[in-house]
């Protein structure tokens, strides 16, 4: 017998569905390691908790190997690519209903590597500065 697929990004696909379908906003919780490509300034703990609304996002794509898009983040877009085993869960933000998943060792590994800063692309400085940024609007004529 053929190797299965796994179900878990079916699972990730369609809880993001039922959240739109029912007007919720859609989140991921993910395990950041060495592989995924999230704004470090806003991670926590070795993990980020991202906005995948339509609304929130530009080319959003769920495959069975990643989630990919582009988002802002404090007004700089980012390419954002997160393999499927380091999601951690898919939730609905207002009521936090939703299915969390447990992320394979390897994956937690690199989470703890990222979190003691062997892979942190900006200095603690930089972070630090990016979060307490509040966003602005700017009118041009």
């Amino acid at each position: 017998m053929a190797e299965l697929i796994p179900t878990k990004p079916y699972m990730i696909r369609a809880i993001h569905e039922w959240c739109v379908d029912n007007g919720l906003t859609p989140h991921l919780l993910v395990a950041v390691t060495r592989h995924t490509r999230v704004p470090m300034g806003y991670v926590k703990e070795g993990e980020i908790v991202l906005n995948i609304n339509y609304s929130a996002t530009k080319d959003l794509h769920i495959d069975n190997e990643a989630v990919v898009f582009s988002a802002r983040f404090g007004g700089v877009s980012q390419n954002i690519y997160v393999p499927v085993d380091a999601i951690k869960g898919v939730f609905a933000r207002e009521n936090g209903q939703g299915m969390f998943f447990e992320v394979d060792l390897n994956s937690q590994n690199d989470a703890s590597e990222i979190t003691q800063g062997e892979a942190e692309p900006v200095t603690p400085k930089e972070a630090d500065a990016a979060a307490k940024r509040k966003p602005t609007l700017t009118i041009v004529k």
